[in-house]
């Protein structure tokens, strides 16, 4: 049997952060682990292993709910760059399997196969294949899904976890028949508001959606949202796998307060170690940012932000935490504060920026600062990494 026009793989990890905690804690296997916030913190969960999501833990799950649900789940607290480098392993074995690979997060993506495929059969070889590797490579697992484009691709990965190959239809009326029974809610683009607005209609699951007249979805989600709806009820997804690669827009941190605080020394401080933050991950891709940006939400969840532009685009701490404490000297604090954060955008440079070390004839002296500051700041980024954050604090902190 030939192969289909398209043949699209969807690889999601199972429960990432938290198989990679048990699988480099063995005292951590077949335990119910929360990474993320405790419940002390006031934060929420990162992931929880499938032992804990038996509870109904979730993600984006406030930690203080997932430890009355679970009161003997053990909780462990992110260690991001050990994730992204884990991450970085996991495509490493995904482009080794064919070079169309398409990350859309630290834990999943998307990979064109057609070509690289004589038949579905190929393709489903394949697939094992790559969930052999993540087992004996990084004793790890992942679920995969097998589709004709990326929207069935990621439905079916979603379907037999953990560590499940599923294969959805590609024939247009077993995919209308496979997509019928499903909650409308699963359509890719479809949140709460819009399933809300749907369910006043009648419209609740995705065969409700192959029953309406496209005319009808237009009228309710207007000219842009009832076309889509109307494609994907019927797994009709043009989207092409991109295998460009996709630089940060935009980096940040942010910390939820154990108690709400209107202490401006406590509030500065804390500001100044997440531009620290900020600063290393600038660092470690070779980026500059050209505004910043301040986050508060106070004690009755009110959410404001100030930004700035920097006169320099840079990466130095120095410069960061002064644009920082600058933004927030200008913010009157009605309220207690719950949560602080800091934020860079309008990045420059990068790895694969060919102007990003520019000789200059005529150096400016404000250019050349920032330049001497990052390249302490880099040294400081060296020993820590060596010998954890605490080997050097700023005196006055």
């Amino acid at each position: 049997m030939s192969a289909p026009t398209r043949i699209v793989l969807h690889v999601d990890m199972d429960a990432f952060f938290a198989a990679i905690e048990q699988r480099d804690r063995p005292e951590l296997r077949g335990l119910p682990i929360i990474v993320g916030a405790t419940p002390q913190q006031r934060g929420v969960v990162a992931t929880a292993s499938y032992e804990a999501r038996r509870y109904g833990i979730h993600s984006a799950m406030p930690s203080r709910t997932a430890a009355q649900r679970c009161p003997q789940a053990i909780f462990v607290p992110p260690r991001h760059d050990h994730y992204l480098a884990v991450s970085a392993q996991v495509m490493t074995i995904l482009q080794q399997t064919t070079p169309d690979v398409e990350p859309v997060s630290i834990d999943e993506a998307f990979l064109e196969v057609t070509g690289a495929v004589p038949s579905l059969a190929a393709a489903r070889h394949l697939a094992l294949g790559i969930q052999a590797r993540l087992r004996t490579e990084l004793a790890l697992t992942g679920s995969v899904g097998l589709a004709p484009n990326k929207f069935l691709a990621k439905l079916a990965s979603d379907m037999r976890k953990p560590d499940g190959l599923t294969e959805a239809p590609f024939a247009a009326a077993a995919i209308r028949t496979f997509l019928a029974p499903l909650p409308v809610g699963r359509i890719w683009g479809v949140g709460p508001a819009t399933a809300e607005i749907l369910e006043r209609r009648g419209i609740r699951t995705v065969g409700d959606v192959q029953l309406r007249p496209l005319a009808d979805l237009v009228r309710i989600l207007g000219p842009t949202s009832g076309p889509h709806l109307h494609h994907l009820a019927f797994g009709i997804d043009e989207r092409r796998v991109d295998a460009t690669p996709q630089d940060e827009k935009s980096i940040s941190h942010e910390e939820t307060f154990a108690q709400d605080s209107a202490d401006r020394d406590f509030l500065r401080r804390s500001l100044l170690e997440l531009a620290e933050k900020v600063g290393r991950r600038l660092r470690r891709h070779g980026r500059r940012a050209g505004s910043v940006q301040v986050k508060l939400r106070f004690a009755d969840f009110r959410t404001i932000s100030r930004q700035q532009s920097l006169p320099v685009p840079t990466s130095a701490d120095r410069d960061l935490r002064r644009s920082a404490a600058a933004i927030l000297d200008r913010i009157d604090l009605i309220q207690p504060v719950r949560l602080i954060g800091f934020g860079v955008a309008a990045l420059q440079g990068g790895d694969r920026d060919p102007n990003q070390r520019q000789l200059r004839l005529f150096a400016d002296p404000e250019q050349l600062e920032t330049e001497r500051n990052t390249a302490l700041d880099q040294a400081v980024d060296e020993l820590r990494g060596r010998f954890g954050d605490s080997i050097l604090r700023r005196g006055r902190w």
